[in-house]
């Protein structure tokens, strides 16, 4: 029986990419999204016209309501779950710290925090031996930002991925002995929309000559990070990060 993955955020960018590789590499794919229907049921349509089985599913990951549904909806379609990919998230405009406003950080960190950390103890019910099944394989999806710092643009940001990082290392403790691994991949400066909808959509093509690599990274090279450590070829790997950043 093929192992089943569910993919938050990913109608889109890295989550979408992810979706489309995972399905590849044999995973069935629960492709979460928020609002864009259509650019979801794309990312099905890719996915089983290459003979392969994937499910779109609505659901806002900063409602618990709906992310309980979109569990239950797995556990009806599929029975099981076998590995979660917590990539959605969100971005705002550039703001110094003494220009944010609660609701603009009350929304960050909902969607950012809050979310991870219902979607992985749900994931975590479905899969722990503790909880009577056979293990499984958490990815989250930080950024170089949570070092760096994002000063003068952005620091909510890198704030909520800093929080990821210990998410990471905490959960990953906390369930080794449970046949669960926890990783994380932190992307750099990688072409994608999110920097559109942070109001800067060239960002990626402005920044990417300044890096190490010349470039900026695309979804693509993302989702082989994540895809490596939902693989059995890491199975000695948890509680770590993997820099897609190109050596920024």
């Amino acid at each position: 029986m093929k192992p089943v993955l569910l993919v938050t955020g990913a109608s889109r960018g890295i989550g979408a990419a992810t979706a489309v590789l995972a399905a590849q590499q044999g995973w069935r794919v629960a492709v979460n999204y928020s609002t864009n229907r259509a650019a979801a049921d794309s990312v099905v349509q890719q996915i089983t016209q290459a003979g392969r089985e994937a499910l779109a599913i609505q659901a806002d990951v900063g409602d618990e309501a709906q992310v309980l549904a979109m569990f239950q909806r797995i556990d009806s379609h599929w029975g099981r779950l076998d590995g979660l990919v917590n990539n959605a998230g969100v971005v705002d405009m550039p703001a110094r710290v003494d220009e944010m406003t609660v609701a603009r950080l009350e929304r960050m960190f909902r969607l950012n925090i809050i979310a991870s950390f219902v979607c992985a103890r749900e994931a975590v019910r479905r899969m722990s031996t503790r909880h009577g099944h056979r293990g499984g394989v958490i990815v989250n999806l930080s950024s170089a930002a949570s070092r760096i710092g994002g000063s003068g643009q952005y620091v909510d940001y890198a704030a909520s991925k800093g929080a990821i990082d210990t998410l990471t290392k905490g959960l990953a403790l906390e369930v080794a002995g449970e046949g669960i691994r926890v990783n994380q991949v932190s992307p750099g400066i990688i072409d994608t929309e999110i920097h559109a909808s942070g109001g800067n959509p060239g960002r990626a093509q402005a920044v990417g000559p300044s890096l190490p690599l010349k470039r900026p990274g695309s979804a693509q090279e993302v989702a082989q990070a994540i895809l490596w450590l939902l693989s059995p070829a890491s199975s000695y790997t948890t509680g770590t990060n993997i820099d897609v950043t190109g050596g920024r």
